[in-house]
C-alpha cells in the first residue's frame, strides 16, 4: 500500500515483510531511488510530451516503525486530512491570484484564520468553483496498491511444467483512507 498527496509518498510494507533483511537504510535507499526513477519516466505520460522536466526530481526518504495497525491507520487518516487541508487551502489561493487578480501576499491574508466553509463559500461565489466536483486524487490524496490480476500473462515451460506468472498492477484509488472498506482491504 502506498499513500501519496503533494509531494510526499508513504509506503506501507507488510509486517511479515523481509524486503532487504528490513533493514531500515537499505529500504529506503531503494524506495526512494525506485520511486525517483519511476517519477521521471513517468514524466511525459503524465504531464504530456510539450512539458519537458526542466530539473532532475529529488526525493527525501525515512523509514518509521509504527507498533500497531491502529497507529498506522491514524498516521495514514492524518496525512489524508492534512492533504484535504492544504489542497483546500491552495486551491482558493491559487483562485484569488490567478482568477481573482490578488498579490500572493493579499490573497494569504486574505485567507489567514479562515475555516473550510470560508473557503468553499469564496470558491463557489468569487470563482464558481465547487471545492466537492475536484478530483478526489487532489482532495484526498491517491491510494495505491497492488492488484494481483486473475489472467495470465506469461507461460512458459520450466522442466517440463508450466510456470504462471499472474501479473500484479498498480492501481490508484480515489478513497477515503479512514473508511472501513479501505482499511479491511488494503491496509496492513
Amino acid at each position: 500500500l502506498a499513500y501519496g498527496q503533494s509531494d510526499e509518498y508513504s509506503f506501507v510494507l507488510k509486517k511479515d515483510s523481509t524486503l532487504y533483511g528490513r533493514r531500515e537504510a537499505k529500504l529506503v535507499s531503494v524506495l526512494t531511488s525506485l520511486f525517483t526513477s519511476a517519477y521521471v519516466l513517468a514524466w511525459s505520460r503524465r504531464m504530456g510530451e510539450g512539458t519537458p522536466l526542466r530539473q532532475a526530481p529529488c526525493f527525501d526518504g525515512r523509514a518509521v516503525a509504527y507498533p500497531s495497525d491502529a497507529i498506522l491507520r491514524d498516521y495514514l487518516a492524518w496525512r489524508q486530512v492534512d492533504a484535504h487541508i492544504n489542497n483546500q487551502y491552495n486551491t482558493v489561493f491559487w483562485a484569488l491570484v490567478a482568477q481573482g487578480g490578488e498579490t500572493p501576499a493579499a490573497a494569504q491574508t486574505l485567507i489567514r484564520g479562515t475555516d473550510a466553509a470560508w473557503k468553499n463559500e469564496t470558491l463557489h461565489t468569487r470563482f464558481s468553483i465547487n471545492y466537492n466536483d475536484l478530483p478526489a486524487m487532489f482532495r484526498k490524496g491517491s491510494v495505491v496498491t497492488r492488484v494481483r490480476q486473475s489472467v495470465v500473462v506469461k507461460v512458459k515451460e520450466v522442466r517440463g511444467r508450466l510456470a504462471r506468472a499472474p501479473p500484479s498492477v498498480g492501481e490508484v484509488l480515489g478513497t477515503q483512507l479512514i473508511s472501513a472498506v479501505c482499511i479491511a482491504n488494503h491496509c496492513p
